[in-house]
């Protein structure tokens, strides 16, 4: 037998090579751009993604999801690492850090798997790191492992959200929660996926990297320590890994005190790729599930406020925007996968119109991401609660299960999404 020529095997290695460079996402002029061209998308939020990695099970669920994804168009997810504790009610049990510096391999084995079958697809992923909220453990558990009080879950009385919040604003100036993290993105980001054997930094189905989800500044008086975090963040990844994009996974102005110009000043750095926003009509108080009819057009008038608000700082950063979480309730908030969606449906459209339009002007809004993605998960429309063992959903353990989850047989919302992500691409 013929030995095939070593030659021939390294030019076609450079190929592949040449390949995969060529396929990660870059920015040009303020623009994502893709295998030389613009490059826009209707994604979703799939959490916990690196979850359904793990038992044969949930794989064949996974990929089940990601056929039907890729049937829609739906190409881009915003997928958790992994989440920290484990422990306490209302949060994610299963966790990737159950004890500070301390990985459990199986999880991450879950995430190598989600990853090797979006790059089968030629779909992509947001991967963030971490989390400002107590769902997954998040910025509040490194405060706990390093001696900073026990967390005042808000989920149980008599805890309040302002001690949340305030509890949480330390991590900012908590010199071992910030290296404790430090080390775990050193160690994520230069992850080799046990699957593929290809290392994280090479793998252009990371669409980017997050440092979390919704990172908030809190106060005034904290602003300058948490863009010095920040910051520090951006550039241990960008020192790490030259190939991929990164971002702060900021809801915007609602992350940044109210206050647009807060948003732009911590967003003011140039290794941070493009921007964020995030519109939550409901818990914002701008719809009300008792007055559909009334507050519905409320809400995506001030919906289309926000956007262009977020327009206007993209234009003088001269960076893509991208609403990476946005949700909607079926008709009076609603479990049941049955019952009318035609409130979340005109709420939907108008933000996947402003998308197009913005596009066609040339604005730098160019990309979202819908909350969320629920698939085949099941859930119990009588009782949200969310109990160990159960499907995940969308809906994260301390929501009610099916609040704003998409779920697949969901047919005229995925086609409205699948008609959109058609005219994007015409």
């Amino acid at each position: 037998m013929k030995k095939f020529p070593f030659a021939i095997l390294a030019t076609l290695f450079l190929c592949i090579n040449s390949f995969a460079q060529h396929s990660f996402i870059k920015i040009e002029d303020g623009k994502f751009i893709r295998n030389g061209k613009p490059y826009h998308y209707v994604g979703t939020n799939y959490w916990y993604g690196a979850l359904l990695g793990i038992g044969t099970a949930n794989q064949k669920r996974l990929i089940n999801e990601l056929d039907q994804l890729k049937s829609l168009g739906i190409e881009n997810l915003r997928v958790l690492v992994g989440a920290e504790g484990g422990t306490d009610d209302f949060t994610v049990r299963e966790a990737l850090q159950a004890k500070q510096g301390e990985y459990d391999e199986k999880y991450l084995k879950g995430l190598d798997f989600l990853m090797s079958e979006l790059g089968k697809r030629n779909m992509t992923a947001v991967l963030y790191l971490t989390n400002n909220w107590e769902w997954s453990g998040g910025l509040a558990q490194y405060l706990e492992w390093n001696g900073k009080g026990e967390i005042p879950n808000p989920n149980i009385p008599p805890n309040t959200w302002p001690q949340f919040m305030e509890y949480t604003s330390k991590f900012h100036t908590c010199e071992p929660c910030k290296t404790a993290f430090a080390k775990y993105v050193t160690f994520i980001v230069n992850r080799t996926n046990s699957i593929t054997k290809q290392k994280y930094v090479n793998d252009p189905s990371i669409f980017a990297w997050e440092v979390a989800n919704e990172p908030r500044v809190f106060t005034k008086e904290n602003e300058k320590a948490f863009t010095s975090w920040i910051n520090d963040v951006v550039s241990l990844i960008d020192k790490i890994d030259p190939n991929h994009l990164i971002t702060t996974g900021s809801e915007g102005k609602a992350g940044s005190n109210d206050d647009l110009e807060t948003f732009k000043r911590t967003h003011n750095n140039p290794k941070i790729d493009y921007l964020t926003m995030h519109i939550w009509p409901k818990n914002w108080g701008w719809y009300s599930s008792s007055d559909e009819e009334k507050t519905t057009p409320i809400a995506i008038e001030k919906t289309m406020n926000y956007i262009d608000e977020h327009i206007k700082v993209a234009q003088r950063l001269n960076k893509p925007l991208v609403l990476e979480e946005f949700g909607f309730p079926r008709s009076r908030e609603s479990l049941d996968r049955n019952s009318s969606t035609k409130y979340r449906e005109a709420f939907y459209e108008a933000v996947l119109q402003r998308m197009l339009t913005a596009i066609e002007k040339n604005e730098p809004f160019v990309a979202l991401n819908f909350w969320g993605y629920g698939g085949y998960g099941k859930n119990d429309p009588d009782n949200g609660k969310w109990n160990i063992g159960n499907d995940y959903t969308t809906d994260p353990p301390q929501e009610p299960q099916g609040l704003n989850s998409v779920f697949a047989e969901e047919t005229t919302t995925l086609n409205l999404l699948k008609n959109y992500i058609e005219k994007l691409n015409q």
